[in-house]
């Protein structure tokens, strides 16, 4: 298989110079799971570990490779085994913040064109949900298009993507069913030869169903939903990278019920322009469009013009990024303050050194 083939193109190749120079070849992660690669080049499928000195190297979890990422190695061809010696920069990366209290960025998947966001329309369909990963998908960097799936369960479909449609400005928004195979048309136009998509949304939404669709053939297992809450189990549980026989990259992954915020707001100001509009005729700058005299927001529910629904998801989102960055600064400051420590330390344990010698 050809480099471009694979996603290959100047944005790589003009970084990769260093590492060509050093003989390494370009591989593309195709499989990550436990620490555990699996990458693609000309020359193959080869199993794959981080040398020592990059995980040495790589401070955390978001430099380590994930899958749809780039990587310069050096190969054993006879063995079917190559090492990854460094990261090639991201032209879009889907990142998370990992659960719980650590601040970490958790990337998801890497160098992605389009990212469908799969949202069900049986009791899973929640525009609130649909706001948060369409604020993540853009703050990727990659172009996001809904899908919502199970039309064929939901005599409101139509009514549903009207919903959806005034609250996801810029992205596509499709109704199908995977499990019917209808409506799947909508998604060729976003697939082509050198191009990547990625399937995100909870379990139990259909993801791996149509990806099964658009390969011909049941490759993914696919678990059936409880009548209760339409909850799904966790039918993917690696991330991957599969060609189609079309032409063009998928990526699955795990479905997600928690779904943390990482980025600088920019997803924010996409998702919610309107409000973002609203605030800048607001009295105040500093204004948190709560009981504010001369609040354009708060104007804006009275007169009916905005849903007082969105204004708490879009508060709630610019909370989480705003404690994100908080924690971001602290850790930071953290980090110095024990670097400076250590150089104390050892700047003291130079000078007994020194004075022994002395005497």
């Amino acid at each position: 298989m050809q480099l471009i083939e694979l996603g290959w193109g100047p944005f790589f190749e003009d970084h990769f110079v260093p590492y060509r120079n050093q003989s390494f070849s370009a591989m593309r992660i195709i499989r990550e799971n436990r620490g555990k690669y699996l990458a693609c080049g000309e020359g193959g499928e080869f199993k794959c570990e981080i040398s020592g000195r990059f995980r040495f190297e790589t401070d955390n979890k978001g430099k380590f490779p994930t899958v749809g990422d780039w990587v310069a190695v050096s190969s054993l061809p006879d063995e079917g085994k190559a090492i990854i010696h460094a990261l090639l920069p991201r032209k879009s990366a889907f990142s998370r913040k990992v659960a719980g209290q650590t601040t970490e960025e958790h990337v998801v998947a890497a160098n992605i064109d389009v990212v469908f966001i799969v949202c069900g329309l049986d009791l899973n369909f929640n525009l609130r949900r649909i706001e948060r990963y369409l604020t993540v998908a853009w703050e990727s960097g990659a172009w996001p298009v809904i899908l919502l799936n199970k039309a064929d369960l939901c005599p409101e479909a139509d009514l549903r993507k009207e919903e959806v449609e005034s609250i996801a400005l810029g992205a596509g928004v499709h109704t199908l069913s995977a499990s019917e195979k209808k409506g799947l048309e909508a998604l060729t136009p976003h697939i082509h030869v050198g191009k990547t998509v990625a399937f995100l949304g909870s379990s139990g939404v259909g993801k791996s169903t149509i990806i099964n669709a658009l390969l011909g053939a049941d490759r993914l297992k696919v678990n059936t939903v409880s009548e209760l809450g339409s909850r799904g189990r966790h039918t993917t549980t690696f991330r991957e990278l599969i060609f189609l026989p079309s032409g063009g990259m998928v990526i699955d992954t795990p479905g997600m019920r928690e779904l943390q915020v990482w980025g600088d707001e920019e997803g924010i100001k996409r998702v919610f322009d309107d409000i973002e509009a609203l605030a800048s005729k607001c009295r105040f700058g500093d204004c948190r469009h709560e009981n504010e005299p001369g609040c354009a927001v708060q104007e804006a529910i009275k007169n009916k013009s905005l849903n007082p629904k969105r204004l708490e998801s879009f508060l709630k989102l610019k909370k989480e990024f705003t404690y994100l960055a908080d924690r971001q600064t602290m850790k930071a400051n953290a980090i110095e303050k024990a670097r400076w420590k250590t150089i104390s330390q050892l700047s003291r344990d130079l000078k007994k050194k020194e004075a022994r010698i002395k005497i």
